[in-house]
């Protein structure tokens, strides 16, 4: 009997991995033939006759070609401003209002915060025409400060995350320091923050992530090439090409727009997997 257990474990444990592999497989391939696609020349790139995964040869050209073609390091420059000035404002925003809603005494924040998760249930084309119509009239389109503006005011579903995670810490905390005469303020900034170390980490790595992939709200906003960031400087790519769809050159675009996030992937794979035991154990 124990035997047939031990083959039964050792059967369940390979098919599990199996299918592990195949679900990895399915997620790599993507990448890997876009990947490789940006070695291919036109015609092969697009051909369906004889559609081949790893090209007949090796073209480097497009990873200098498309420095040429677009203002990409400009493009770039761009997105990481929107990143700097939004990311540490919204964070700090969102965070202070999940301490509120979690450890302060506040009359009806459970309803407060109804409100507040509700709006994520408006999808961005029922506010984008009202948002637009607003930036233009302050003479800002065409300018960042449509991307950056909107960031400083937090994140709804960062506060939600920060409010499930903030439960974990115990609020024996925060009534001794109150007892000892600290401030909310004092108690936030010294105390709470710096146990909220992994919970941050991850969020301000998603919302990096978010901002640097973001095509649909620069692409209403900015339509001029001095003021774009990446995403909207790459789609440029195709639309500008009279020649028809130079497919190696975008995906050239899409593999050294990928780089940074993958970095930031195979850095702090540690705080994604911690993300999800967050999300799934807290609250």
């Amino acid at each position: 009997m124990r035997q047939r257990s031990d083959i039964g474990k050792i059967a369940f444990k390979t098919a599990a991995y199996i299918i592990l592999a195949a679900i990895a497989l399915t997620m790599i391939f993507p990448y890997a033939w876009m990947l490789l696609t940006s070695f291919k020349d036109r015609i092969e790139a697009v051909s369906t006759l004889k559609l081949k995964f790893f090209p007949q040869k090796f073209l480097f050209g497009g990873y200098s070609e498309i420095f040429k073609k677009i203002p990409m390091l400009k493009g770039v420059l761009k997105t990481l401003i929107v990143e700097a000035a939004v990311i540490p404002v919204g964070t700090f925003v969102s965070a202070l209002a999940a301490f509120s809603f979690s450890k302060l005494r506040l009359p009806y924040k459970t309803v407060f915060l109804m409100i507040l998760m509700s709006g994520t249930m408006i999808p961005y084309a029922a506010l984008m025409l009202p948002q637009y119509r607003t930036f233009d009239s302050l003479g800002m389109v065409n300018t960042l400060w449509p991307l950056i503006l909107p960031g400083f005011f937090g994140n709804v579903v960062m506060m939600f995350f920060f409010i499930q995670y903030m439960k974990g810490i115990p609020a024996a905390l925060v009534e001794a320091a109150k007892i000892d005469g600290a401030s909310y303020g004092r108690i936030f900034v010294t105390i709470v923050l710096p146990l909220m170390g992994p919970a941050l980490a991850v969020q301000i790595i998603f919302w990096f992530t978010g901002i640097w992939n973001d095509f649909f709200a620069p692409s209403i906003y900015l339509t001029q090439y001095d003021s774009m960031t990446l995403q909207p400087m790459l789609a440029k790519i195709n639309g500008e090409n009279k020649s028809g769809v130079n497919l190696p050159l975008i995906m050239t675009g899409a593999v050294l727009s990928s780089v940074p996030i993958m970095i930031i992937y195979l850095a702090f794979q540690r705080l994604f997997v911690e993300s999800v035991a967050i999300s799934g154990v807290k609250g």
